[in-house]
């Protein structure tokens, strides 16, 4: 059973997780990502695998969940950026 800090932990990762759900959404749909930075979500994504990696070592069951959650959200989206360079060069001159 939790604790109440296990809770708090619990609902935090839940929270940060899901917000990156609308964003994960929205690129699907549009495949817009000119006004993201991809360098922001090189790191993040490298960070979030670094805290999944923390999670695991550690055997958290909330880090680990929500990262491995998130890591799936914005790899997603990094990946599509990624693949939308040079469009999004291209879009951004005109």
């Amino acid at each position: 059973m939790f604790n109440i800090v296990d809770s708090i932990g619990l609902f935090a990762a839940i929270l940060t997780t899901i917000s990156f759900l609308p964003q994960v959404i929205k690129v699907i749909k549009t495949n817009d990502t000119r006004a993201l930075s991809l360098s922001m979500y090189v790191a993040f994504v490298c960070g979030v695998a670094l805290w999944l990696a923390y999670g695991i070592a550690k055997n958290d069951m909330p880090i680990t969940l929500a990262n491995a959650i998130t890591l799936l959200f914005a790899a997603t989206i990094l990946s599509i950026k990624i693949k939308n360079r040079k469009a999004d060069k291209l879009a951004t001159r005109n």
